[in-house]
């Protein structure tokens, strides 16, 4: 069969794009061809030929929402000049104004603007004004996009019920978590020094874009104050944020390191005791279940879709996203009972051994199949 993704990124390390990546990896392997209309695309995928480059280049641009009109403006140009040869083809959202057979749900701009932090809630500023735009925009296209859509996947069960929310019919959903490479995420241990992080100290990690308030590093900040003994390592672009000079401000600046950003995320996750994301709105949040295959228990909040896998014997969901006395009890909780932490990392290794990349991109070519055989079979 002929497949096609309409995404920007198809790549291994973009949470968006990894999914991609395996979808294809899995498509080549039973033998499908297959289109990929984006702006990058991981090499070794490019080496098969099944698979097919559309480049459409958007890098040059000076910001994300003129770099989201251009990409979806010429792979809406392509798609009506190509479509009658493709057998099915999956979006994310309003990725492309073409009509999908397959949108994939990682990000609801709908559920984010309604959420009381969305930044221009949080912002009185040019920022919040733009942030608003942006998110307007992206709500009305994409419940568009999903409306026309054969089948609506949602990353959680918090994305299917923001879906229902806004209209989706309920028989064109389904649920697909993201998965995890439990190849590249594995127990271990690795020496701290190679970042110049303290040893024998705890030391949580906190992983995120941490130039915009949505993944919520200001709480954990905010928590840290009262758990005295704790480090907290920070893995995130520090241009533009806010954070640096937070910490210092909170008197904890010694105690908070921050690495910006780093593709060794699986590396550093070995060198560190437990993971704390308390996002404020998070549809899955792919860090969360990286952090327990690699035996990490994990402190994060129902905010965050990841946080339905995870059982009390293996981590701590907080009811809130905002409550720093909660998150202080949880970090200090984790700090002081090595143990524990043993106990739960094991625990949440074995849970998401069941979510591979492997099993997820099966149930999507599983779908892709069952929809091409629908195609083939309406008279032309």
């Amino acid at each position: 069969m002929r497949f096609c993704i309409v995404s920007q990124n198809v790549v291994k390390g973009d949470g968006q794009g990894r999914a991609n990546y395996e979808i294809v990896k899995e498509a080549i392997r039973r033998g499908h061809q297959f289109t990929l209309v984006a702006s990058r695309v991981a090499e070794d995928l490019l080496e098969s030929d099944q698979v097919t480059w559309v480049n459409i280049s958007v890098k040059h641009l000076p910001s994300i929402l003129l770099r989201d009109l251009v990409f979806s403006w010429q792979s809406t140009q392509w798609l009506k000049a190509n479509k009658a040869d493709l057998d099915v083809v999956q979006v994310y959202g309003c990725v492309t104004a073409f009509p999908g057979d397959i949108n994939t749900v990682q990000f609801l701009h709908n559920g984010w603007l309604r959420s009381p932090v969305h930044t221009s809630r949080q912002r009185k500023d040019l920022l919040g004004l733009y942030q608003w735009l942006y998110t307007s925009l992206n709500a009305n296209w994409e419940k568009r996009a999903l409306n026309r859509s054969k089948v609506v996947i949602a990353v959680s069960r918090r994305v299917e019920q923001e879906l229902l929310s806004v209209g989706i019919p309920k028989e064109t959903i389904r649920v697909i978590f993201n998965g995890v490479d439990v190849q590249e995420f594995v127990p271990g241990k690795t020496e701290r020094n190679q970042w110049t992080l303290p040893e024998g100290v705890p030391m949580a990690l906190f992983v995120g874009d941490i130039r915009s308030n949505r993944k919520n590093l200001e709480t954990v900040l905010n928590a840290m104050v009262a758990v005295p003994n704790l480090h907290l390592t920070v893995v995130g672009s520090t241009e533009g944020s806010p954070y640096i000079e937070r910490a210092k401000t909170l008197g904890i600046g010694d105690r908070v390191h921050f690495l910006g950003y780093r593709l060794d995320v699986a590396e550093i996750m070995k060198a560190v005791d437990f993971f704390v994301f308390p996002s404020r709105y998070e549809p899955f949040g792919m860090v969360v279940t990286e952090a327990m295959a690699t035996g990490l228990p994990v402190v994060t909040c129902e905010t965050t879709g990841a946080s339905e896998v995870i059982t009390p014997a293996a981590g701590i969901v907080l009811p809130e996203s905002e409550d720093v006395e909660a998150l202080s009890i949880a970090l200090a909780t984790m700090a002081e009972n090595p143990e524990q932490r043993q106990q739960m990392g094991k625990a949440g290794r074995a849970i998401v051994e069941q979510h591979s990349w492997a099993s997820k991109a099966q149930q999507y070519i599983d779908l892709f199949e069952e929809l091409g055989r629908s195609a083939q079979l309406v008279p032309a």
